[in-house]
């Protein structure tokens, strides 16, 4: 069993701006439903989660929702200080799950599939791809940030297990990826030159920028390839807005 931390503390001060009018992204109307919602209710299906903490402003937490499983969590500042509140209200079991607040197209079955991933979850991070044939195949649409590597191109995925424990040794190293998590050159830049030199060439494997990864953060990480392309599709442009719209209208929730 698990719990789980929805960061849902950016306001909408980027190019969902022009889409919405909403103080924070985690609020964009989506079929009438906040985004957040969707994350929520996705969780909520999900046997092996035990609670849920929303951590954003008090106008951001789904009032509907509240009581049971799902709480609300004052948000304190960057998505690490923000991930840092949630964790001190859920790290009773020792792995937490933490999704972000704009993948409104998550389903219970992608979840699950994620922790099936993680194994005995034994590491202290778990972190998912996803194919970029496999989400193209689903969401044709869509445009995302690729990474070509030996292995394949794969896009990341916006949820991550975590062991609590070792959050504050490597919280630091954390902002500094996560800041770079759409900027492939830059991350290969803040892993090394040698790694600069195998991403330009595309003989980086995924297994390399695990074990690299995990030395950095001082921490044993795994990433796993996921089949489930929801988990990926995040909503940070009007395009992006537009597309998850049509797919909701055509597949209702």
């Amino acid at each position: 069993m698990v719990n789980a931390v929805v960061l849902a503390g950016s306001p909408n001060n980027g190019p969902l701006k022009q889409a919405s009018p909403a103080a924070y992204e985690a609020l964009i109307d989506i079929g009438g439903r906040a985004m957040c919602e969707y994350v929520v209710e996705a969780l909520l299906a999900v046997r092996r989660v035990q609670k849920i903490a929303v951590v954003g402003p008090a106008d951001v937490f789904p009032r509907r929702l509240e009581g049971g499983k799902v709480f609300g969590v004052p948000s304190t500042g960057d998505i690490m200080e923000n991930i840092a509140a949630g964790l001190a209200c859920t790290a009773e079991t020792n792995r937490v799950l933490i999704a972000t607040s704009d993948i409104p197209l998550l389903t219970a079955g992608a979840v699950d599939n994620f922790l099936d991933l993680c194994g005995d979850a034994s590491l202290d991070l778990y972190y998912p791809v996803i194919e970029k044939r496999v989400v193209e195949e689903r969401f044709p649409a869509t445009r995302r940030t690729y990474v070509r590597l030996k292995d394949g191109t794969f896009t990341g995925g916006n949820l991550f297990l975590l062991n609590p424990a070792v959050f504050s040794k490597c919280r630091e190293k954390g902002r500094e990826f996560i800041a770079l998590r759409k900027n492939p050159l830059g991350l290969c830049r803040l892993l090394g030159v040698v790694f600069v030199v195998k991403f330009l060439l595309h003989a980086l494997s995924l297994s390399e920028a695990e074990k690299k990864v995990s030395q950095l953060l001082g921490i044993r990480g795994a990433v796993v390839v996921s089949r489930y392309p929801e988990i990926g599709v995040d909503v940070d442009k009007p395009e992006d807005l537009k597309l998850v719209l049509e797919q909701i209208s055509k597949e209702p929730r």
